[in-house]
């Protein structure tokens, strides 16, 4: 797939709307609807690259109040015929149909490989990708089963969102005040994917991934760089591939 004239792809993560507090919450929204408006000039896809939401759940007949603004930036985006990928995150696992169908996105639950402009890129959100982390991978297998979430249904929303938000406030991915440290790149598990991916897979240019919280931008191969976009709790980070360079950018 050959990018656009002067048409770029963009890729952001991590988002946790709905972290904190409505109030927060909502000053973070308006913030990525205007960083939206404000790429579509010129974007030829768009990447948003999974915990758009810090919980996530579609009932038949019900989703969580809020994050309207986003949505509809969303729609006219795609209505506008620009591509939009989401990919699901450890705290949104739980989108099911309503956004492709509503927002018209394409949506994803695996890494995906593409092709722009002859640069090979994978693309995932990064959770439980990499050795170790066997807890949080059992936890992930359970909640992505089709009984888990039919028995989540089977609780009324009032009470259901309630249980799900408080528990998902709680871990430390969405903790505002967490302070995620880079440990090097023979300990930080998705370093260790990519390279072992690479074995397989030579000619990867760009592994693009979320899930860290951490803006990285580390080369580990001659013609291959591991991006992780951070987040937009403390960085508003995202990354832009202009079809000859990736590129890492925070939007103040």
């Amino acid at each position: 797939m050959t990018s656009s004239l002067h048409k770029k792809i963009y890729f952001a993560s991590d988002f946790h709307l709905g972290a904190p507090n409505e109030k927060e919450s909502n000053i973070r929204e308006k913030l990525l609807v205007k960083w939206l408006g404000e790429i579509k000039s010129d974007a030829q896809e768009i990447y948003l690259v999974g915990d758009i939401f810090d919980f996530w759940f579609e009932y038949k007949h019900a989703i969580p109040k809020g994050f309207v603004r986003l949505q509809g930036k969303i729609a006219e985006i795609t209505d506008s015929g620009i591509p939009v990928h989401v990919f699901t995150g450890n705290h949104d696992m739980w989108i099911f149909d309503y956004l492709p169908k509503e927002l018209g996105i394409n949506l994803y639950r695996k890494p995906i490989r593409k092709e722009y402009n002859g640069k090979q890129f994978l693309i995932g959100h990064g959770d439980g990708l990499g050795p170790g982390d066997t807890q949080y991978k059992m936890l992930k297998a359970v909640f992505a089963s089709k009984i888990c979430q039919w028995a989540f249904a089977r609780i009324h929303p009032n009470l259901g969102l309630a249980i799900a938000f408080a528990w998902s406030r709680s871990s430390r991915r969405s903790s505002i005040g967490y302070d995620e440290v880079f440990h090097g790149e023979d300990k930080e598990l998705l370093v260790i994917y990519c390279k072992e991916y690479l074995k397989k897979n030579p000619n990867i240019d760009y592994f693009v991934f979320g899930h860290r919280h951490l803006p990285l931008n580390i080369k580990i191969g001659e013609n291959t760089t591991y991006i992780n976009l951070g987040e937009w709790i403390k960085h508003n980070t995202y990354a832009v591939f202009d079809g000859e360079k990736m590129e890492m950018k925070e939007y103040k």
